[in-house]
């Protein structure tokens, strides 16, 4: 497509669904671990929507939501309800489903995001508790051509949230960070897995736009069917340049739903957009309202992990960089591993920081992405792996030799003292030790010592490989470096 009009604006919208993870269903006692499971398996006569079954509040579900609403800054309300919200689509067993209205759990929230160096604030209107659709899975008969659909009910009634955000983003770029950031959260705080590729972290978007300046929003258009960050990202920039065109060709923008196909790269009009008296919301008359009181809040709030942001910034002022405190912050079970290798190491914080990260972003990482793997499967505790951090770093074996060790110490489990001791692998700092093999590599080297009085500064540095060669990585190079130049100059 062209390129977007500059003197237009850019109005988005994020509705974030997210399953939460609980052993039950939101309303039943059906196990809510269906991945996998043969369809229709997972079910009993609350999710199947028999007549005269009632429902069940799962308590575990509202401490999640509560969770959430904390760690995204919302109000959390005393006093809520659950209402049903009717629409005829067949993946709804009762022909309605349980959701909330106007009195959601959380409410007015925000969330930080950045960039390209900017900070933007993104308001939450709501974050409200729901139960999930069962599975259309359309088919087409291989003999007749027919198509038909067919229902799995194993996810019908899955705790699920509803994320609304403000207005307030203004570009492709920013929706996509938000959810990025959004997944983070939800992920350090154990509340959900957030997949979008499994399916349990699911967004749809609602984009309009306006010349710049003005201040009404524009006709508003919904975007669902996208399935990664990407897609999200793809269908945004497609649907603002869609939009534009239109309105500089002198038509007009309709409201409706509009689909992302990933193989057309461009969205589909699916239908004219709800409103919400089409689904005809009323109380939900089978379960009292929720009151939620101060214990039960404070509680919940007790069980808030610091979160990415605030870690970074601590990170900061422990003196790592932006990259790494970002990158050590990306992930809760990697963050609380380096939390736990810098509480092990000695001195102060800014060294046990910066040993820490050298070696999480250094070695640790590439054993992880050699291997596949996330750090839960990284074999060395970090009590473990510190040992040999502070063997390195006081100078009793070589860097070199370090990293050596390390590679034995996740094969074997032996620790870093036992593997030194038992090879042998001390560094040689003493210079009696060392001038025979500086001397030997001077005498075999006549090219580099040539070179080194012609003033070529490389040369040293291939004397020293020679000796570290000889003495397979031990010997001290700042002491053999030394000691080459005191030779050289006689």
């Amino acid at each position: 497509m062209t390129a977007i009009a500059t003197d237009y604006e850019v109005v988005i919208g994020l509705e974030v669904h997210c399953q939460l993870k609980t052993a039950s269903k939101m309303f039943c006692g059906c196990n809510a671990d269906y991945a996998g499971a043969e369809p229709n398996t997972h079910v009993c006569p609350v999710c199947l929507g028999m007549p005269g079954v009632l429902p069940v509040i799962n308590e575990k579900a509202i401490e999640g939501i509560v969770l959430t609403g904390l760690a995204l800054n919302c109000t959390i309300a005393p006093f809520s309800k659950f209402d049903r919200k009717n629409y005829p689509y067949p993946d709804l067993m009762k022909g309605y489903q349980i959701s909330q209205y106007d009195l959601p759990i959380c409410r007015d929230g925000w969330l930080e995001i950045e960039v390209e160096g900017k900070q933007r604030r993104i308001g939450i209107t709501r974050v409200h508790m729901e139960e999930d659709t069962a599975r259309l899975l359309h088919r087409v008969d291989p003999v007749t051509g027919e198509a038909y659909s067919l229902i799995d009910v194993n996810r019908s009634g899955t705790p699920l949230m509803e994320i609304v955000s403000e207005p307030d983003i203004r570009s492709a770029a920013q929706a996509r960070e938000y959810l990025v950031r959004l997944r983070q959260v939800l992920r350090y705080i154990g509340v959900s897995d957030a997949n979008m590729e499994e399916g349990n972290f699911r967004c749809d978007a609602n984009i309009s736009v306006r010349r710049k300046g003005e201040t009404a929003f524009g006709t508003k258009v919904e975007i669902k069917n996208m399935n990664s960050f990407r897609a999200v990202h793809d269908a945004l920039l497609y649907e603002e340049r869609r939009q534009i065109g239109v309105l500089e060709a002198g038509g007009k923008v309709e409201q409706e739903t509009r689909g992302w196909s990933d193989e057309r790269q461009m969205t589909l009009s699916q239908r004219s957009k709800e409103h919400a008296h089409d689904y005809r919301y009323f109380p939900e008359p089978d379960l009292p309202p929720l009151k939620l009181g101060a214990a039960f809040i404070e509680r919940v709030r007790a069980r808030l992990p610091e979160l990415p942001a605030a870690k970074i910034a601590r990170y900061r002022g422990l003196g790592l960089s932006d990259y790494e405190a970002a990158t050590l912050a990306e992930e809760r079970p990697r963050a609380e591993y380096f939390e736990r290798l810098m509480a092990a190491l000695s001195g102060d914080d800014a060294r046990r920081a910066k040993l820490a990260a050298n070696w999480m972003l250094g070695e640790v990482a590439r054993w992880l992405n050699a291997n596949q793997a996330e750090i839960d499967r990284f074999p060395l505790e970090p009590e473990q792996l510190a040992g040999l951090i502070e063997q390195v770093a006081n100078g009793t074996v070589t860097a070199l030799v370090g990293k050596d060790v390390f590679e034995q110490m996740v094969a074997t489990g032996e620790s870093a003292e036992a593997i030194i001791e038992r090879q042998g692998l001390a560094q040689i700092s003493g210079a009696d030790e060392l001038t025979g093999l500086v001397r030997k590599a001077i005498a075999e080297n006549p090219r580099a010592v040539a070179d080194f009085h012609a003033g070529k500064a490389t040369a040293i540095k291939f004397l020293i490989g020679q000796v570290m060669r000889e003495t397979k990585g031990r010997a001290n190079a700042q002491v053999v470096q030394e000691l080459l130049e005191r030779e050289l100059q006689q």
